[in-house]
């Protein structure tokens, strides 16, 4: 008897989906080893929908298949984005979130700390860039994809979360952190002396471009004749803002080339008539994304040198596409080259001139008391900004740094 009820099971399950199926592929206009594949989905989505030993709500199953499915590709910046998280990333790129205040990257299947705002919980509570984190509430990182880690420690306004976060060369510590509004100020700068400037881009949100340009025409009117560009610890952001800033101190031509698996290309460039003064940009292992962007089309057009270390190598692009239910899914959709044809996802952009980073990275943002004496890279950058200037060069040739 037992037999023929669970073969009966089975058959209802088997004409079910193939009803279903069978309309589906109508619908879309499937082939036959394509509507063998989405047929072992429904049939699985149907069993359990009809057996599982409690009742499930089909959007969750639902839900469930499309998160399996950008997890399958091994992508840590392709994420299936539930309601919640949804909201909270179209909150954090428009400049605004609630949250403890640090920025985070994901390599080799972990999550690292790559830069903390000041004055924010996290910098309060003590924690460092080049902290990794290994659990969030109590959760391994591991449980999640690498997109959701960051998004899960976002949340509602005065609500905590728990951080365990390994540090080298100390033992594991648990951090406690109650989350607020954080307001991002992305852009600061001041003049070194009286003919080198100096800006710090934190990151890049919809408010970046204008922020630079209002800092730079500042610098500009007090004399300024050579920049220090310093993208450390920036992990990147919107590439709108990056563009803008690029077709201010890019000279005419290509800023970069975005190409997806066709081959289609959409190619991003600068009307700049030619480079106004010298640059030279500031990069370290955390910086990510649009600022090696950024760096990148700087340095093959020859308008800046790069000093520091060989940056974190994030040259891909994603797109958030909207669905159904105020969710969304975060999908990798191309990689972005320099001008001169590098593609530099899991490269990084390699300095002209390499320097190890200080012990402890300042965070001029917000604290603009530079001191040369504890930032060899800084101080290198104003060495080659005062030889170019006294040279009266505006573009650096190959072997300017080399002499």
């Amino acid at each position: 008897m037992k037999k023929k009820i669970f073969g009966g099971i089975i058959l209802t399950a088997l004409i079910s989906a193939a009803l279903t199926l069978g309309l589906v592929c109508l619908l879309l206009g499937l082939n036959s080893s394509n509507a063998f594949d989405l047929g072992r989905f429904f049939l699985a989505m149907r069993f359990i929908e009809g057996n599982y030993v409690h009742e499930v709500d089909r959007r969750t199953l639902i839900d469930g298949a499309i998160s399996g499915m950008v997890n399958s590709l091994g992508d840590p910046h392709s994420v299936y984005l539930a309601p919640q998280l949804y909201n909270q990333l179209r909150a954090e790129t428009s400049g605004a979130f609630g949250g403890i205040g640090v920025y985070m990257g994901f390599k080799n299947g972990g999550v690292q700390v790559m830069n903390v705002i000041p004055d924010s919980p996290g910098q309060r509570a003590g924690l460092l860039a080049g902290d990794e984190i290994l659990a969030v509430d109590g959760h391994p990182v591991e449980e999640f994809s690498p997109g959701e880690v960051a998004l899960k420690i976002r949340g509602e306004i005065g609500t905590p979360v728990e951080l365990l976060i390994h540090r080298e060369g100390f033992d594991d510590m648990t951090y406690n952190l109650t989350r607020e509004n954080i307001k991002v100020k992305t852009v600061a700068g001041k003049m070194i002396d009286n003919r080198l400037g100096y800006i710090r881009i934190s990151n890049f949100s919809e408010n970046t471009g204008d922020e630079f340009k209002d800092t730079l025409a500042e610098l500009e009117t007090t004399g300024l004749k050579g920049l220090v560009l310093d993208l450390r610890q920036n992990p990147g952001g919107v590439i709108n803002g990056c563009i803008e800033i690029a077709q201010e101190i890019v000279p005419k031509g290509t800023i970069s080339s975005v190409i997806k698996r066709d081959g289609s290309k959409e190619v991003y460039t600068s009307d700049l008539a030619a480079a106004k003064f010298p640059i030279v940009v500031l990069l370290d292992r955390n910086s990510a994304s649009a600022s090696e962007l950024l760096s990148g089309a700087l340095q093959d057009t020859k308008a800046a040198l790069v000093v520091g270390e060989t940056s974190y190598g994030k040259g891909s692009v994603q797109t958030l596409i909207p669905m159904a239910h105020n969710d969304g899914l975060k999908l990798t959709i191309a990689k972005y080259y320099t001008p001169g044809g590098k593609c530099i996802d899991g490269l990084g952009i390699t300095p002209d001139v390499e320097i190890k980073s200080p012990s402890t990275t300042p965070h001029p943002l917000y604290d603009l008391n530079l001191d040369e004496a504890d930032d060899p890279q800084l101080a290198k950058a104003e060495e080659l900004l005062n030889h170019q200037i006294d040279a009266g060069k505006i573009l650096f040739d190959d072997n300017f740094w080399k002499e």
